[in-house]
């Protein structure tokens, strides 16, 4: 009911659900002439499904928690690639969290960074070095092999959901 004038010129008291004067429609049969999967929620078009976001959160999920264990498990000592092991832990977690709610396009670049930033770290600790550390092979065992497909599954998920889908929909003909 409107307790005052608005811009539709109502008088106070004037019941908004009904037809003014008897034409127009009502707000249920309005909406009753809405097809259903209009009717789904307009958020739910807008936002990324949540199936592959939870995916690649709980891969990124568990690379930071690996991370953690190796900091936790004496990394932490190493001078500057212990807190390299912490910043990556919070970062893989930190986007992980967020990825449960919205996956906007900067987001996932976050992702692949960071699943970029693990391999690159695995890489050059294995090659190059580190800052002076250096590992062999796949040590330390299993946490090296885990990590290794986490983060390439987490690269792999996000270039899966990249890909575009076809613009052309194929359509039965109607043949009577």
């Amino acid at each position: 009911m409107n307790r005052s004038p608005d811009a539709r010129d109502e008088p106070p008291g004037a019941d908004l659900d009904k037809p003014a004067d008897g034409h127009g429609m009502r707000w249920h049969q309005l909406v009753g002439t809405i097809p259903m999967n209009a009717r789904k929620g307009a958020g739910s078009a807008m936002r990324p499904a949540f199936a592959p976001r939870s995916v690649i959160a709980a891969t990124l999920a568990g690379s930071g928690y690996i991370h953690t264990q190796l900091y936790l498990a004496g990394y932490r000592f190493i001078h500057i690639v212990g807190v390299l092991y912490l910043l990556q832990a919070i970062a893989a977690f930190a986007v992980a969290a967020l990825m449960l709610f919205t996956a906007p396009a900067l987001l996932r670049v976050a992702a692949a960074g960071v699943a970029l930033g693990a391999l690159a770290g695995f890489t050059a600790s294995r090659t190059i070095g580190v800052f002076g550390f250096t590992e062999r092979g796949l040590q330390p065992a299993p946490q090296a092999m885990l990590n290794l497909l986490l983060e390439v599954g987490t690269l792999l998920l996000l270039a899966a959901w990249q890909q575009p889908r076809g613009s052309v929909a194929l359509v039965a003909p109607n043949i009577p």
